[in-house]
């Protein structure tokens, strides 16, 4: 299973295929959407979630509701095309022409300047638009439609945000169904209401000095089955894999599994998760300090994540930066963005990491119907019950 993406953040649309996805999934197309619609929230985002409603259409491998195991081809209109018809448009145009918005002083901290050494590219347009966080509207698109494989099977995704610049949240033991409620009512995505106030009153005071906040996330998945992944070959470690797909993500800086870089300053007794067995559950942890793997592979137990995500290199009060003509010092280039996206990063988390779990629960247990997956998974289960 596999996905492609294409298209700008201020072109006509973005675009998705989706391959080797099974056959007879009930496809809600309700909660695509409202996947799309929480990237779009959060306290912090800018002028341009105001004017996008992003809506995803499918226009392939879907038939009355269900898959039909032809590629999923989506499409996200961008409603702000119309004002860039003449900059973003394919046909040429003078290279003087004003009409072109070029940028030609790079942001420190963003793929500007990266982007236009590599592809020799003096219009730094040409990188930015790419590399722009819009791209990630597909990927929470293909991550809703994973998710929906995986619910098929009882795996439950949810994410919360655990800091915002220096204010961090009072952890809180709450269900996945409840984690999901309270968070989902929150602006900035967490459980503690004094947290929040703090985090909001934060982020106004970046926006009033034109400057941006970043923080932490974290993702919960819980009712994987043991065995995701593999340790027979490096690529094939699933929690490599999401740290990557993590990674991948526009401004984030770094991932820990559980109690992570904590494991660094504490004996061995006090990191490693002691194994009981009882006759109603099998073999299980007494604790999740790993969230949820050991040697690449899946433990059974809920799998937590959490990620870091720097912030934003857009600023209204730009850092110094070089004009690529002239070479003198200037000020960088001003692009419309937020103060804040920690929240919508934590949604795109989810997403993206739900894909991988699904991508390595279709390696697992892998066939071309949704019926064929169910038999492999229950033939599975009842090995590791039998051990």
């Amino acid at each position: 299973m596999r996905y492609l993406t294409a298209g700008e953040t201020h072109g006509p649309q973005l675009t998705a295929i989706i391959e080797g996805f099974p056959s007879n999934v009930n496809l809600n197309f309700d909660e695509l959407n409202f996947q799309l619609q929480r990237r779009q929230k959060g306290y912090g985002r800018g002028r341009r979630m105001q004017i996008e409603k992003d809506t995803a259409n499918i226009v392939g491998g879907v038939r009355h509701g269900k898959t039909t195991g032809a590629p999923i081809a989506l499409v996200v209109e961008n409603n702000d095309w119309k004002h860039w018809t003449t900059v973003m448009g394919i046909e040429p145009i003078a290279d003087d022409s004003e009409g072109k918005r070029r940028v030609n002083r790079p942001r420190p901290g963003h793929a500007d300047l990266n982007g236009g050494l590599k592809y020799n590219q003096k219009d730094l347009r040409n990188i930015l638009e790419r590399s722009s966080a819009r791209e990630t509207t597909m990927r929470v698109a293909c991550g809703a439609v994973a998710r929906q494989l995986l619910a098929e099977f009882g795996i439950k995704v949810a994410g919360q945000v655990i800091r915002i610049g220096e204010v961090e949240v009072q952890r809180q033991e709450l269900s996945m169904d409840e984690l999901i409620r309270v968070t989902e009512e929150s602006p900035v995505r967490v459980v503690d209401s004094v947290a929040e106030a703090k985090m909001i009153a934060a982020i106004d005071a970046a926006k009033e000095d034109g400057d941006t906040l970043g923080g932490i996330v974290e993702v919960i998945i819980e009712g994987a089955p043991v065995g995701l992944g593999s340790h027979v070959q490096w690529d094939r470690k699933l929690d490599g894999r999401i740290a990557q797909a993590v990674l991948s993500i526009q401004a984030f800086k770094g991932v820990e599994f559980g109690i992570g870089f904590e494991a660094s300053q504490r004996r061995g007794s006090l990191v490693h998760d002691e194994i009981v067995y009882t006759e109603e559950g099998g073999f299980r942890r007494k604790s999740n300090r790993a969230g949820g793997f050991e040697g690449g592979m899946t433990t059974g137990e809920p799998i937590v994540v959490r990620g870091v995500m720097k912030p934003i290199s857009t600023l209204y009060k730009p850092l110094q930066s070089v004009d690529i003509d002239t070479k003198e010092a200037f000020t960088a280039q001003v692009e419309r963005s937020d103060t804040c996206a920690v929240p919508a990063a934590g949604v795109i988390m989810e997403n993206v990491i739900a894909w991988e779990v699904a991508q390595a629960f279709m390696e697992k247990f892998g066939g071309d119907s949704l019926e064929e997956i169910r038999g492999n998974l229950n033939n599975y289960l009842a090995q590791v019950e039998s051990y």
